[in-house]
């Protein structure tokens, strides 16, 4: 067996990542650009205020808190949809098995020959399956549900919200380093770090390349700055 060989029989498929990894690169995300879109918006919007730096660190602290308990919230509700339309499948694939066990045994056949299974081996993967568990059977080849990417609401609930407060914290404690080129520069400059760090790790995670994925978080989060302190310039020109 050749290093090549090696190499690729210890790597994983991601796939069980799947429920929590979604949830925190979108937490993580949303935690960098959401609080720094704010804070750079009301450091735009409160420039000539003698407090602007008192109200901007306590804009974000608040942005924090209400990110990431909104994120939790979110994120478990929407998750539990899919639990239930999980469970859903699960009780009425139930019936048709108690109602028409045969005509189930006919939709696996089809499924099988579809997937390259001739009639004899596609009836007979179909009969063995069935008479092992025909439930778990038929919600996994017929509805794709798998174990491994079961909705998960909690764990995404909590992933969710230690990512946006993990992010939300990286410009907020721009905020607190003293620079001479002003709060909103110090707030940029750590949110790109943030954010291309986030989506390295993000791509790493998920075992894919890592140039796309890391372009897409910083671009996404460098319009959504730049077009909450164009707003926030536009307010404080207004009520100046």
């Amino acid at each position: 067996m050749g290093l090549e060989d090696v190499y690729l029989r210890n790597l994983e498929h991601k796939g069980h990542r799947a429920g929590w990894l979604r949830a925190a690169v979108l937490g993580v995300n949303d935690g960098l650009v959401s609080t720094a879109s704010l804070m750079v918006g009301v450091a735009a919007a409160s420039a000539s205020l003698d407090n602007a730096k008192s109200i901007i660190i306590s804009t974000g602290a608040a942005g924090i808190a209400a990110g990431a308990l909104s994120m939790a919230v979110g994120e478990y509700i929407s998750v539990s949809s899919q639990t239930d339309i999980e469970e859903s499948d699960r009780l009425l694939e139930m019936q048709h098995l108690a109602i028409d066990p045969e005509g189930e045994l006919e939709e696996l056949v089809e499924i099988y020959k579809e997937r390259g299974l001739d009639e004899n081996l596609a009836r007979e993967v179909a009969i063995q399956l069935t008479e092992k568990d025909a439930l778990s059977t038929h919600l996994r080849d017929e509805l794709g549900h798998h174990p491994h990417s079961k909705a998960r609401p909690t764990q995404a609930s909590v992933a969710s919200a230690l990512s946006f407060a993990l992010g939300g914290f990286i410009p907020f404690l721009a905020a607190l380093v003293p620079t001479s080129k002003g709060i909103s520069f110090s707030i940029v400059a750590f949110t790109i770090l943030g954010l291309m760090v986030a989506g390295a790790i993000g791509a790493k995670t998920a075992g894919s390349k890592l140039l796309i994925p890391t372009l897409r978080v910083l671009i996404g989060g460098c319009l959504g700055m730049a077009i909450t302190a164009g707003i926030g310039q536009l307010f404080h020109a207004s009520v100046a």
